[in-house]
């Protein structure tokens, strides 16, 4: 009797644990999308838009004045030599402006490129409006390549005041294998 108490005891743990595991499983799965909700939502994530905005009708806050910094790196295995031509600019909000990139591929073969963007603060991310961007865009370059990417952005007047200076980080990706890899699949 002992033995077959045991067993069912046994079972009944099984499963729990079986339920438990299934269920982490899927609370991994959900984590990524309600991460992007969370985020989306309070603006933390530092994540800027992805499509052009439209200047028009913005008013210039000539009594305030934001600092934008500009970083770049390369993801590990990026060979391009990527860097941005002004490293610093004061701006008004609502007043448009434009900060060259400029990109070389030292590399014997065409590579594509992609840049992901990220601010710092992350609740700047929702005042900076990039009206063009290269970041929107994969970069293809030939060997032995350079190329000037220009970005035109605005501050929304809207920034909270006590952000005064905020840094725009643009991380460059080789997507070739990505690129040719759908490519092959159509």
């Amino acid at each position: 009797m002992s033995t077959e108490h045991n067993v069912n005891n046994n079972s009944k743990l099984i499963l729990k644990l079986v339920g438990v595991v299934i269920g982490m499983f899927g609370f991994g799965f959900a984590l990524v999308p309600l991460y992007d909700v969370f985020c989306d939502l309070t603006g933390i994530n530092g994540k800027t838009k992805d499509t052009a905005a439209v200047y028009q009708g913005v008013e210039v806050d000539k009594s305030r004045l934001v600092t934008v910094e500009f970083i770049t790196r390369n993801n590990k295995g990026m060979p391009w030599q990527f860097a941005s031509e002004t490293k610093r600019v004061q701006v008004h909000p609502g007043e448009m402006h434009q900060v060259n990139f400029t990109a070389h591929n030292p590399a014997g073969r065409q590579i594509i490129g992609q840049a992901v963007p990220s601010v710092s603060p992350g609740t700047a991310a929702l005042y900076l409006n990039k009206t063009e961007c290269f970041c929107f865009e994969q970069q293809p370059l030939g060997a032995g390549e350079q190329v000037v990417m220009p970005m035109k952005f605005y501050v929304d007047p809207q920034l909270p005041e006590d952000i005064e200076f905020f840094t725009v980080q643009y991380t460059l990706y080789d997507v070739t294998g990505s690129v040719e890899t759908v490519a092959m699949n159509q």
